[in-house]
């Protein structure tokens, strides 16, 4: 299973990344370092996308989840049947984002092996025969970043992107209405997420925060789409039920 781990993700992402250094970003790894992270997770877009636009959909059904909870609290039966209406009703499967989060789940180490690794003589190693193999090794980024070593103004500026990413993922809420418990996880989780990038970022080089600095960018931008086009079908979902209401 390594083996074919190795052959099938980490080579590929390692010789990606030498190409970058040596035909792209001029031999800043940094740049290259943000180069794949882009590329990869646009590769994965599609698959980000969807579970992103899961989890707010589904977020944006709590408060009906939470009245359905509360009209067949006697009745786990009708209540479970009554949830899995609603799901169909707008067309979402609870058990997508697990299904997408796992399917990512060994690109995203493959990716952050890489990028742990470095240069390093046992990483060169996995280079391709037609990949040429670094002359030079910049481990500096924009001339200015030692990516060998932890940098707080990297790790500021991750934990920062992780703050804003969570709180677009966060529904609103009326006033006056009572959370559920998965809603008071999600608005904590807004807080334990950026103390947890801080406290792991603090503990490696920097090369591997600016990858955390770059993915977290990247779903922020995500999440920003994904909100507009929920919202966007919310507001035609509004309009539609006027006219109904209207033509009745």
């Amino acid at each position: 299973m390594s083996a074919l781990f190795n052959e099938l993700l980490y080579r590929p992402f390692l010789n990606a990344l030498v190409f970058l250094y040596e035909n792209v970003t001029f031999g800043d790894l940094g740049l290259a370092i943000i180069a794949l992270t882009i590329i990869i997770r646009i590769i994965l877009f599609p698959l980000f996308h969807k579970s992103a636009h899961y989890q707010k959909i589904t977020q944006s059904l709590q408060p009906k989840l939470k009245k359905i909870q509360k009209d067949h609290k006697d009745n786990r039966e009708a209540q479970t049947k009554a949830m899995l209406a609603l799901y169909s009703e707008h067309k979402i499967n609870p058990f997508t984002p697990i299904l997408l989060l796992i399917a990512q789940i060994p690109i995203l180490i493959a990716l952050f092996l890489v990028i742990k690794g470095g240069f390093s003589e046992e990483a060169l190693s996995s280079l391709y025969s037609f990949v040429p193999r670094p002359e030079v090794i910049n481990d500096k980024f924009l001339g200015v970043v030692d990516l060998t070593q932890m940098n707080i103004f990297v790790v500021l500026l991750a934990v920062a992107a992780q703050y804003m990413h969570g709180k677009l993922t966060l529904s609103k809420r009326k006033s006056g209405e009572e959370p559920s418990k998965a809603e008071e996880l999600g608005r904590k989780m807004v807080f334990m997420g950026p103390a947890i990038t801080f406290i792991v970022l603090l503990n490696f080089p920097s090369a591997l925060g600016l990858y955390w600095l770059t993915s977290t960018s990247f779903s922020l931008i995500q999440q920003v789409i994904v909100n507009r086009q929920i919202n966007k079908k919310v507001e035609n979902h509004q309009i539609q039920n006027s006219r109904e209401r209207r033509l009745s």
